[in-house]
């Protein structure tokens, strides 16, 4: 990604930096919900988070069989 803005416009200079914030929750919330997290590297859709998280009681969500 560039370093550089090229636009005057305040709307446009200040989106990078909230990307970048809303990036950075959404890994936080992936690595604490256990929850998958899929970003773009090298042109390819990848999960970054491939922690799953392992169900305390071993429930089937209330289904019986």
């Amino acid at each position: 990604m560039r370093k550089t803005m090229e636009s005057k416009d305040p709307d446009i200079i200040g989106s990078l930096p909230a990307l970048r914030r809303a990036a950075q929750a959404a890994r936080r919330l992936a690595k604490r919900t256990g929850t998958p997290l899929y970003v773009l590297q090298g042109g390819k859709i990848v999960n970054i988070n491939p922690v799953r998280r392992k169900r305390a009681n071993g429930s089937n969500h209330g289904k019986s069989g």
